[in-house]
C-alpha cells in the first residue's frame, strides 16, 4: 500500500444551514455564506419536513417531491437498494456528503444508502445545491450537490422511540437516548439504535437493516469538538436484475434473482435462498471548531470510514475456466461447465482530513480550504463447487485499488451596496492506481491515472426587498470511475460549463423562485441503458451534450390550517451527435434525448391542519416520459405516470412526554408505474397502494 502523508492543517468545505440553533454540525459563518451563494438550492429542516414521513423508507425516497428529483427502488417499497437522480443525473455523477465528508464511493462514485439506513433520524437538515454549485470536498457535482448534516446532542435528557409496521411486512425499531449536558455544562452525548425489515415489493426482495449513530459535543467558550460514530450493516435479497416488459404486464412483482433452471435451461425449478448482498460499513468523524475571533474561525475534520462486504450468486452452468480450474472429470466424462457458488468481496478503508477558514475583511468574506483523502480497496472473489465436493471454497482472484486525493478553494463574496460579487477558485488532483494480484475472468485491470482539474466559478447577487435575483457560471471537471475504465481504459473525463440565472422573493405569505439553467457537457458520461452482472448501469462518453431547463416553485401558507406548495421542472436534455446502428447500417443521430431524462417533472402538496398538531397532508409527483438509452428507441420508452401519496400525524397533548402518530398511504390510486429500468426493455417494479404506520414515543 502505497504511503500517504498528510502535511498541515488541511481546511474542510462549508456546509450549509437554515437556521443557527445548536442541533447542526456547522458555523453561523458557514449558513449565512451558503445562504449568499448565486446557486440554485433547497435547504431541507429534516425534523420539521420529513419526520412525518420518516417510516422506515430510504432517505432517496423522502426527497422525491424535492425539485428536479426522481427516486427509484429496486425492492419497489423504498426499502433496501435505492437511489435518485437530479435534473436527469444519476447518484454516480452527484456529489453526496455527510457533515461534508465524501460519501460516494471512491472507486464507483456511487451513493449506497442502504449502507446507512435511517440516516433521516440522526440528521437536522439536508441541503441540496442543484447544478455545479459551490466547490466541496470529494468528486465534482455533475447535477447536484446533496449535504446531509448531522443533529447535535440535545441539551436536555430525553429517551425517544420511534416504531412503525406496515406493508409486505415492513417494520423499523429505533431507539435514541440523550444525556442532556453535563460535565459543568460542556459535554453532551446521543446515541440511535434501528433495526429495519421489510419483504419488499418484489419477490424475496428482502431487507435486513441494522444502524447505530453516537455523538459526543464538547464546547469550551471558544471551542467545540464533536465526535461522531455511525454507520450500519444490511443483507439483502438481489432485485437488481429487473423483469421483462411481457413478465411485468402480467407478474410485476417476479425476480430473476436466483433462478436455478433445469439442464435444458427452459423452466426454474428453484432459487437459491441466499442470493444476498451483504456489506457492513463505519463511519467515524471528528470535528474541531475553532474562533479566534468575530471575523475569524477555522473548521477541521477528520474522518475514517471502513466497509466490508460481498454479494453471493448462484451461478449455474458457469466455465471452470472463468474460475481459473480445468476441465472436470465427471462420471468418467470430461466436463467444461459446472455450478458454483460464488462470493464477490470488496474491503475498503477511505480516510483524510478536510478543513475551512472563514474570515471577514470589512465588506469582503472570505473562505480557504484545502482537502486530503486516500482510499484503498481491495476486490477479491471466493468460489465453492455445488456438485463437485472436491471443489472446496478458494480465491480466484485479487486486486486492489488506490486513490489520492489533493485538492484546495478560495472562495469570496463581496458586498457593493445592492450587489454581492461571488468567486470560487478550486484546483483538484487525483491520482488513480490499480493493479491485478491474482487474474479472474474479467476481474480487474491494471491502470495507473492521474488527473489535475482546475475549477473556476463566479457569480453576481443583486439584492431586491424580501428576495434576491442572480446569475453565475461554473466550470466543473470529473474523472471517470472504476467500471468506466475497465469497459474502456480510454474513458475521458468530463467537463461541464453551467451558467444559471435565478430569482426568488417572498410576498407576504408566499414565496416565489425561478431557476434557469443551462450545463454544456463534453464527453459527459451518460447511462448507456446497459447495465453489468450487479445491477449497475453501464455509462458512456458523448462527445457534446447539454441539459437546459427552467424550475419553478411556490409556497404558500394561506392560514393557519391550509398550506400549499408545488415545483415544476421543464427541461430539454439533448446528445448533440451519436453514432447507433439501425438495420445493419450505421446511423448519426442528432438532438436525441439522453436516457433517464423527462423533460417534465412536477409536484404538489397540501397540508390542511384542522386543528392543533393534527395533520393532514397530500402530495403527488407527475413525471414525464423518458427513455432508457440515448437512440429514442420506441421500445426503451417509459411512459410518464402521476403519483400520489396521502400522510397524518397527530401529536398528544401531554405536558412531560411526546407521544405522535403517523400513517403514509403511498401510491393510493394503486398507480402501476415503472421509473428505472435498462435496455430491452427491463423494468424495476413500484408498489402499488401501500402503508406505514407509527408512534414515536418520546420521554423527557
Amino acid at each position: 500500500m502505497k504511503g500517504f502523508i498528510f502535511l498541515g492543517v488541511f481546511i474542510a468545505p462549508f456546509y450549509f444551514s437554515q437556521t443557527t440553533d445548536s442541533t447542526q454540525v456547522t458555523s453561523i459563518q458557514a449558513v449565512e455564506f451558503t445562504k449568499r451563494t448565486p446557486t440554485a438550492k433547497a435547504i431541507i429542516n429534516v425534523q420539521k419536513d420529513l419526520a412525518d414521513k420518516n417510516l422506515g423508507q430510504d432517505l432517496p425516497i423522502l426527497l422525491k417531491n424535492q425539485m428536479s428529483v426522481i427516486s427509484t427502488s429496486d425492492a419497489g417499497n423504498g426499502v433496501g437498494y435505492t437511489g435518485f437522480r437530479i435534473r436527469g443525473t444519476a447518484g454516480t455523477s452527484i456529489n453526496v456528503m455527510m457533515n461534508g465528508v465524501p460519501y460516494n464511493d471512491s472507486e464507483s462514485q456511487g451513493t449506497f444508502f442502504v449502507n446507512v439506513p435511517d440516516l433521516t433520524s440522526s440528521a437536522s437538515q439536508i441541503v441540496i445545491q442543484r447544478g455545479v454549485g459551490t466547490s466541496t470536498s470529494g468528486v465534482a457535482a455533475f447535477g447536484a450537490s446533496v449535504n446531509v448534516i448531522s443533529k447535535d446532542p440535545e441539551e436536555a435528557f430525553s429517551v425517544k422511540t420511534d416504531d412503525s409496521y406496515g406493508s409486505f411486512n415492513t417494520y423499523k425499531y429505533s431507539a435514541e437516548i440523550n444525556s442532556g449536558k453535563f460535565w459543568k455544562n460542556r459535554l453532551s452525548v446521543m446515541g440511535r439504535y434501528t433495526h429495519i425489515h421489510s419483504d419488499g415489493y418484489i419477490d424475496r426482495a428482502s431487507s435486513n437493516l441494522y444502524s447505530y449513530n453516537f455523538s459526543a459535543l464538547f464546547q469550551e467558550k471558544n471551542t467545540e469538538l464533536r465526535f461522531l460514530a455511525f454507520g450500519g450493516k444490511e443483507k439483502t435479497y438481489q432485485a437488481w436484475n429487473g423483469v421483462d416488459r411481457a413478465t411485468w404486464e402480467t407478474n410485476p412483482k417476479f425476480n430473476y434473482s436466483g433462478a436455478i433452471y433445469d439442464a435444458n435451461w427452459e423452466n426454474i425449478v428453484d432459487f437459491y435462498d441466499n442470493e444476498t448482498d451483504n456489506y457492513r460499513q463505519n463511519h467515524y468523524q471528528l470535528l474541531w471548531n475553532q474562533r479566534f475571533s468575530d471575523n475569524w474561525k477555522l473548521e477541521t475534520t477528520a474522518h475514517y470510514t471502513k466497509g466490508k462486504g460481498y454479494y453471493e450468486n448462484y451461478k449455474q452452468g458457469d466455465p471452470f475456466a472463468r474460475y481459473n480450474l480445468p476441465n472436470q472429470l465427471v462420471n468418467g466424462a470430461e466436463e467444461e461447465y459446472g455450478d458454483f457458488i460464488r462470493k464477490k468481496w470488496l474491503d475498503n478503508n477511505f480516510y483524510g482530513m478536510i478543513s475551512t477558514l472563514y474570515g471577514k475583511l470589512g465588506n469582503l468574506d472570505l473562505n480557504i480550504g484545502a482537502v486530503a483523502n486516500q482510499y484503498y480497496g481491495k476486490h477479491f472473489g471466493n468460489v465453492t463447487g455445488v456438485f463437485i465436493p472436491e471443489i472446496n471454497e478458494f480465491e480466484y482472484y485479487r486486486n486492489r485499488s488506490l486513490k489520492n486525493e489533493i485538492s484546495g478553494f478560495a472562495k469570496a463574496i463581496y458586498k457593493l451596496n445592492q450587489f454581492e460579487f461571488f468567486g470560487d477558485l478550486q484546483l483538484r488532483n487525483i491520482d488513480y492506481d490499480t493493479k491485478v494480484i491474482t487474474q479472474g475472468d474479467k476481474e480487474g485491470l491494471d491502470l495507473d491515472r492521474k488527473w489535475t482539474f482546475f475549477n473556476p466559478k463566479v457569480g453576481i447577487n443583486y439584492n431586491i426587498e424580501n428576495g434576491k435575483v442572480f446569475l453565475s457560471y461554473a466550470n466543473a471537471h470529473r474523472e471517470p470511475n472504476r467500471d468506466d475504465l475497465f469497459a474502456n481504459p480510454s474513458t475521458k473525463e468530463e467537463t461541464l460549463h453551467d451558467f444559471e440565472a435565478g430569482w426568488e422573493q417572498q410576498f407576504g405569505k408566499v414565496v416565489l423562485t425561478a431557476n434557469a439553467y443551462y450545463m454544456d457537457y463534453q464527453n459527459q458520461l451518460v447511462l448507456s441503458g446497459r447495465i453489468n452482472n450487479i445491477g449497475e448501469f453501464i455509462r458512456e462518453n458523448v462527445d457534446k451534450s447539454y441539459r437546459l431547463g427552467i424550475e419553478l416553485s411556490a409556497q404558500s401558507r394561506l392560514s393557519e390550517k391550509i398550506q400549499l406548495g408545488a415545483n415544476l421542472s421543464l427541461s430539454q436534455n439533448k446528445i448533440k451527435e451519436i453514432n447507433s446502428v439501425q438495420n445493419d447500417a450505421d446511423v448519426v443521430l442528432k438532438d436525441s434525448d439522453i436516457s433517464f431524462s423527462p423533460n417534465i417533472i412536477a409536484n404538489g402538496n397540501v397540508v390542511y391542519s384542522p386543528f392543533k398538531n393534527f395533520n393532514l397532508g397530500v402530495t403527488a409527483q407527475y413525471v414525464g416520459k423518458q427513455y432508457l438509452d440515448n437512440l429514442e428507441t420506441a421500445d426503451n420508452q417509459l411512459k410518464d405516470y402521476l403519483v400520489p401519496d396521502f400522510n397524518m400525524s397527530y401529536k398528544l397533548p401531554l405536558q412531560k412526554q411526546e407521544v405522535t402518530f403517523r400513517f403514509l398511504l403511498n401510491n393510493f390510486t394503486n398507480t402501476k408505474y415503472v421509473n428505472n429500468g435498462f435496455s430491452g426493455p427491463y423494468y424495476f417494479s413500484q408498489a402499488g397502494i401501500n402503508f406505514l404506520f407509527g408512534v414515536s414515543l418520546k420521554f423527557k
